[in-house]
């Protein structure tokens, strides 16, 4: 039995102890008394017994079915789309966006995922932005309008939630203005190098250490939360830092500071690796007591990489946000390239323990430019995720349908087929 049935019970038995002491003081009130009072007592007592009698009732359905007599709802499927920069023209084009939003509702998606921090600049009117020096423009749309506030506006409309997307985390181009105005909020590798190539190109990590870039990014996160009707946000795996980095004057200073050693020069050390992992865990869980203060019902959602790479690669310790309960909804990135090594990481005992506690989702690639995915493969890993209970958010947009092997109609109908009936998230808010 769950603690609130325990406590329920416990509440319940009391309250009956209660009762049953009242009834027998009655039974020693003096017989001259009764004669004078008898109609009310007799009303009073009849009150007391039917009591009784319904409270014994519901102690023996609890008693005999506990969790049946206080049914827990199924949690909400996650059945989201992440749009990217590289949907643009549908974010900024509000025709092409009501058609997308609506394509979307139609095929029964509940949530979108659009990118609001990208390659240091933001993608919405932002007061902290212009503040800080890194973006003295607004971002709007082909019509003039918001693109964030149009975005949002359009998809409650069609009953989906709205999340946007801290997608660069951490992350910046050496050449934006984020990383040329402050260069004492770059991070580096013991040999002195800061920039660092992947799937975004080359990048530089602000420290997730230093105070004035949790601040930044703290700002920016709130700024959103406050200033528009979003459902939550969302982090992805780039709200973290490479295992390499960390050897900066700051985080140097800090750490020695705080161990009195110096730091390990094995990046992989588990000690300075652990250090480096619960600094960011801190962070996170500040950020999630200052979002859910200005608005509790937020979502705080993350889209980290399988917890083995997430933290031992990345120092990002998801699971221990799950346990620690600041994470309301998870989607791991799964993007591989074949069923059997997409099988091999959604039944990993990191993500099976998450969705006992909160929605939780992977991340199904369905396609990039240069890199389209056929339909069999998406609809074989969408079916072996939601026979294990998990959810699915698709990267990205554009290649759903629009840039794919199959005609548009035939990507269209399969996805029709794999949601054929709604499902709602709402309710959460």
């Amino acid at each position: 039995m769950d603690r609130s049935l325990r406590y329920e019970g416990t509440r319940l038995r009391g309250w009956i102890a209660n009762l049953s002491f009242k009834l027998m003081k009655l039974c020693f009130i003096p017989r001259d008394w009764w004669r004078s009072h008898l109609g009310r007592c007799q009303r009073q007592l009849l009150k007391y017994l039917s009591l009784v009698l319904l409270s014994s009732f519901i102690t023996v359905l609890l008693a005999g079915n506990p969790v049946g007599a206080i049914a827990q709802q199924p949690l909400p499927e996650i059945r989201g789309v992440w749009m990217t920069t590289n949907d643009n023209d549908i974010l900024s084009d509000r025709p092409k966006l009501q058609e997308a939003v609506s394509k979307l509702a139609q095929l029964n998606f509940n949530t979108i995922y659009p990118v609001v921090w990208n390659s240091g600049y933001v993608l919405y009117e932002s007061p902290v932005a212009q503040r800080t020096g890194i973006q003295p423009f607004a971002r709007k749309g082909l019509q003039g309008q918001e693109t964030l506030s149009d975005l949002v506006a359009q998809a409650h409309q069609q009953g989906l939630l709205a999340i946007p997307w801290f997608e660069f985390g951490f992350m910046t181009p050496p050449t934006s203005e984020l990383a040329l105005n402050h260069p004492e909020w770059l991070t580096k590798r013991r040999n002195g190098s800061q920039t660092w190539i992947g799937a975004a190109g080359e990048v530089v990590w602000l420290n997730p250490f230093h105070p004035d870039v949790q601040k930044f990014i703290s700002d920016l996160v709130l700024e959103v939360v406050t200033r528009y009707d979003v459902d939550g946000i969302q982090f992805d795996d780039h709200t973290s830092l490479p295992n390499e980095f960390g050897y900066d004057r700051y985080t140097l200073a800090l750490y020695k500071r705080e161990t009195g050693r110096n730091a390990p020069s094995d990046p992989h050390n588990p000690a300075w690796v652990r250090w480096r992992a619960n600094k960011i865990t801190a962070f996170m869980t500040q950020l999630n007591q200052a979002v859910k203060k200005r608005k509790p019902d937020a979502i705080f959602s993350v889209a980290p990489n399988p917890y083995d790479v997430a933290y031992k690669t990345y120092l990002q310790d998801w699971l221990t946000w799950v346990r620690k309960g600041i994470v309301d909804e998870l989607i791991v990135q799964v993007y591989r390239p074949d069923l059997q090594s997409f099988l091999n990481q959604i039944t990993r005992p990191a993500i099976r323990e998450a969705q006992q506690k909160i929605p939780t989702g992977v991340g199904v690639l369905t396609g990039l430019r240069n890199k389209p995915v056929p339909m069999q493969l998406i609809q074989s890993k969408v079916q072996a995720a939601r026979d294990r209970g998990l959810g699915v958010t698709f990267f990205y947009y554009e290649s759903l349908w629009d840039e794919a092997p199959e005609p548009i109609t035939e990507r269209q109908s399969n996805f029709q087929a794999l949601f054929n009936a709604p499902a709602s998230r709402v309710a959460m808010k």
